[in-house]
C-alpha cells in the first residue's frame, strides 16, 4: 500500500481486495503484495531480456535509441506519477507496466505480427497473452510453482488486449472479455501509460534517427503548439535541446488533461470500491475529448511517417522473414531445437498434436533477443557456421 493507512482512495486496489494468487503463499513481510510482484518482474529473465529487444528500431543501430527496456522503464515512471496523484496504488500500477511487454518478440510489431502469421492455424499469437504465459508457466525459478505466482491484479493487468478464442481459455483473469467490465484503474492507467510513453519517446527516436523532421511533425497540432512554446521562450537551443524540451512538454500536457479527465469521471461515478469499478461500462482513465483526438491524430502520424517509413520497413520486411524462417525450420525438425525446447516439444506434441510442438516453437522464438534471432538464423542457415 502507498504510505499511511487512508490515503488511497477507496476504490483503489489494496492486497485486502486482492483475489489472490494461483498458488497460495504466507505472506510478504517487509513489502506489500503488489510490492512482491514487482520484485519478482525485475528479477526474470524475461525482463532482462528486454533490454536487446527492439522497441522501433533494431537494437544493434543505436545505443540511444529505445529498446522495449527504456521504454518499460520509461512507461513505470509516468504511470506512477498519475497513479500517487489519483490516489491509486502506485505499486500495483507499475508491477504491470514492468510485466506488460515481456511476452513481446524480438523485431517489435513486424516480430509479433510475423509469428501470429505463423501460428495462425494453431490459435495465432498474442504478446499481451503471451506475456501472462511468461508470468505463469515459462518463468522456471520457484520450487514451489512454475512463474511468477503473480498476483491476480498484476495478471489481469497484463493482459491490455485480448481475443475472445483466447479468453475462453484463460479464465477468471480474462473474463472481461467476454462478459465485459474493467480491470482495475492502476491497469487502466499502466494502458494510457504506455501510449503515452511510446508515442512521444518514438518522436525523439525518429527525429535522432533523421526519419522525422521537427518541420514535418508540425503537420501534428500538439507538436506544432509546444514546439510554438520553446521557440517563443528559447530562440537558441540546440536541435537536441530544442527536441527534448517539445516531447518533455507534450506529455505533461497528455498527463495533465487525463489526470483532470479522470478526475472528474470518478468523482461524477462515485466509487466506493474496486468491484464497482469493475462493473463501469467503459474506462474512467482517460483523456478528455480535445486531447483524446489530439492522441489519435499524433498516432495516426507516426503510424504514416515513421513506422511505415521505407527504412523501417526494409528493416522490419527482413525480421519478418528471418522469423518465418525459423519457425518454419523448427516445426520441420524439432531435433533443430535446443535440447530443452526439443523435450519440451516432443512432450507437448504428445498431449495436444501439432499445435502443441508449435507452441513451444513459438515461445523459444518469442523469447529471444533481436541479437540471439540474428545469430540462431546464421548458425541455421549460414553454411558457414558448423555450430
Amino acid at each position: 500500500m502507498n504510505g499511511p493507512a487512508g490515503v488511497l482512495a477507496p476504490y483503489a486496489a489494496t492486497p485486502m481486495n486482492s483475489r489472490g494468487r494461483r498458488h497460495p503463499e504466507p505472506p510478504p513481510t517487509s513489502r506489500s503484495e503488489y510490492q512482491r510482484d514487482r520484485d519478482r518482474i525485475i528479477h526474470s529473465a524475461a525482463f532482462r531480456r528486454l533490454e536487446y529487444k527492439t522497441q522501433v528500431f533494431v537494437n544493434h543501430e543505436g545505443d540511444l535509441f529505445r529498446t522495449r527496456l527504456t521504454h518499460t522503464l520509461e512507461v513505470g515512471q509516468i504511470a506512477r506519477t498519475i497513479a500517487r496523484t489519483l490516489r491509486l496504488n502506485e505499486d500495483l500500477a507499475e508491477a504491470v507496466c514492468l510485466a506488460h511487454d515481456l511476452g513481446h518478440t524480438p523485431f517489435g510489431h513486424a516480430g509479433q505480427d510475423a509469428l501470429n502469421a505463423c501460428m495462425k492455424p494453431f490459435g495465432g499469437f498474442e504478446h499481451n497473452a503471451q506475456s501472462l504465459r511468461v508470468v505463469d508457466e515459462l518463468e522456471d525459478k520457484y520450487a514451489e510453482f512454475l512463474g511468477l505466482n503473480l498476483s491476480f491484479e498484476t495478471r489481469e493487468g497484463i493482459l491490455k488486449h485480448c481475443s475472445r478464442p483466447r479468453a475462453e481459455k484463460l479464465g477468471p483473469v480474462a473474463a472481461r472479455f467476454l462478459s465485459g467490465g474493467q480491470p482495475t484503474l492502476e491497469a487502466q492507467v499502466a494502458n494510457l501509460a504506455d501510449e503515452i510513453a511510446y508515442n512521444n519517446h518514438d518522436i525523439d527516436d525518429g527525429i535522432r534517427a533523421g526519419l522525422l523532421k521537427p518541420e514535418q511533425l508540425r503537420q501534428v497540432p500538439l507538436f506544432a503548439r509546444h514546439h510554438d512554446e520553446v521557440l517563443a521562450r528559447y530562440p537558441v537551443l540546440s536541435p537536441k535541446q530544442m527536441r527534448h524540451e517539445t516531447v518533455r512538454r507534450i506529455i505533461g500536457t497528455l498527463v495533465d488533461d487525463l489526470l483532470q479527465a479522470s478526475r472528474a469521471r470518478l468523482e461524477a461515478a462515485g466509487y466506493d470500491s474496486p468491484d464497482a469499478v469493475r462493473a463501469a461500462a467503459q474506462p474512467l482513465i482517460g483523456y478528455g475529448e480535445e486531447i483524446a483526438e489530439a492522441s489519435r491524430v499524433l498516432k495516426r502520424f507516426l503510424r504514416e511517417h515513421l513506422y511505415n517509413h521505407q527504412q523501417v520497413y526494409r528493416v522490419m520486411q527482413k525480421a519478418k522473414r528471418l522469423l518465418r524462417e525459423l519457425f518454419e525450420a523448427f516445426m520441420n525438425d524439432p531435433r533443430l531445437l535446443p535440447p530443452q525446447e526439443y523435450d519440451q516439444a516432443r512432450r507437448a506434441e504428445a498431449e495436444d498434436g501439432e499445435a502443441g510442438r508449435a507452441r513451444i516453437v513459438a515461445d523459444y522464438i518469442a523469447g529471444m533477443t533481436d541479437r540471439y534471432a540474428l545469430d540462431e538464423w546464421e548458425r541455421l542457415f549460414d553454411p558457414r557456421r558448423l555450430r
